[in-house]
């Protein structure tokens, strides 16, 4: 009981750990919404003098969204729709009036010719909304330009504000890189030691520690997507296409990495769970391929690609070629995990997948 509410506590503790990671990798952008909803209010309602220019500020927001992507289709889609649902609403309320069945004719002829253009779902439900608005609130046929006045108005601030950008998002996915680079190297480590003393209890630890990184590879492939999408919204930022797109090419390698390490680290505690010995050089070759990685982590945190470590890996690489072989398929399996892994780190040095297969020699035959 007292194990399973340690766990539960441990969990909820990494919970709010990634909530408030996700608050703080959004701050700007809730910021940046806040800040676009009320200029879009202040030019509607002071600069235009429109009474109430509630539309405004939600064409901001719904505008911007809640990621860098797609900005400049979510804007002209917020515009269309608002333009097609009052210009319908609009016209029947004329010739039908207003209650429950005018307005559910007019919401559904809405959506059908949003759906006619062939767009997006943010046009059709914008279409739904303001006929709505149009056909309950507003049936006045003079307010159908104020409200579309009040769509360009927040359109116009949100791509304004589109274009404004933090570095943050461009730096984030290096940062990952390096986070899942990093911990790659401290399971590497942990399971070098496993090896080393045998000890059942740490083995399972470690294992247990190797299982939670599934979202670190979600994560920085979230980051490689913001990051690209930054550079496509901004026209400030797009000098830094390149470069986010080599680091985009990471993602594949270090998930790669990264799961053949869970599978070592398991082979690993299965070995100590039966008492089975491993190759004390084997052990040694897991610390030297933790202290490799640790330095491409280094190099990718200062945003380069990890050329410096490639010595150190093909070094890693050659070893497990000239390693004395176990007769034990266990570490055999630790041995080929150990590989698989050089291997995948190599491509973070700038690599190609030939070259650092190719880099690695073959192992040594198995004696007797």
């Amino acid at each position: 009981m007292e194990a399973s509410l340690d766990r539960l506590w441990s969990r909820g503790r990494v919970s709010v750990r990634q909530r408030l990671g996700r608050l703080r990798a959004k701050r700007f952008h809730v910021a940046q919404c806040a800040l676009a909803a009320g200029v879009a209010w202040f030019l509607a309602a002071d600069v235009f003098d429109h009474p109430t220019p509630f539309f405004a500020p939600i064409a901001a927001v719904v505008s911007l969204g809640t990621s860098y992507g797609q900005r400049l289709r979510r804007v002209s889609e917020v515009t269309v729709g608002v333009a097609v649902g009052v210009l319908i609403a609009d016209v029947l309320v004329q010739v039908t009036g207003s209650g429950a069945w005018q307005l559910a004719l007019v919401v559904a002829l809405a959506m059908s010719t949003a759906l006619v253009l062939d767009t997006g779902n943010v046009l059709v439900t914008q279409a739904a909304v303001q006929s709505i608005v149009v056909a309950s609130l507003v049936p006045a046929p003079d307010e159908a330009l104020v409200r579309w006045t009040d769509a360009l108005i927040g359109g116009a601030v949100a791509l304004v504000a589109a274009t404004v950008v933090p570095a943050a998002p461009l730096r984030r996915p290096r940062e990952q890189a390096a986070r899942v680079v990093r911990k790659i190297s401290e399971l590497l480590r942990a399971a070098g030691d496993v090896m080393l003393d045998g000890e059942v209890d740490h083995g399972l630890a470690v294992l247990a520690d190797a299982r939670s990184t599934d979202s670190l590879i979600r994560e920085l492939q979230l980051a490689a997507d913001e990051g690209m999408s930054v550079v496509a919204s901004s026209p400030f930022r797009v000098r830094h296409r390149p470069h986010l797109r080599r680091m985009s090419e990471l993602v594949d390698p270090l998930d790669r990495a990264l799961r053949s390490t869970r599978v070592l680290v398991r082979q690993t505690a299965v070995t100590a769970y039966h008492h089975r010995e491993v190759p004390q050089a084997y052990a040694r070759l897991a610390h030297a391929l933790a202290d490799a990685a640790e330095a491409a982590a280094a190099e990718l945190a200062e945003d380069r690609m990890a050329v410096s470590a490639r010595e150190a890996l093909v070094e890693v690489g050659r070893a497990t070629g000239e390693v004395e072989r176990s007769a034990v398929l266990a570490s055999e399996a630790i041995l080929a995990q150990l590989r698989s892994i050089t291997v995948d780190l190599l491509l973070l040095t700038g690599m190609d997948q030939m070259e650092s297969t190719d880099a690695l020699p073959p192992p040594r035959p198995l004696e007797g």
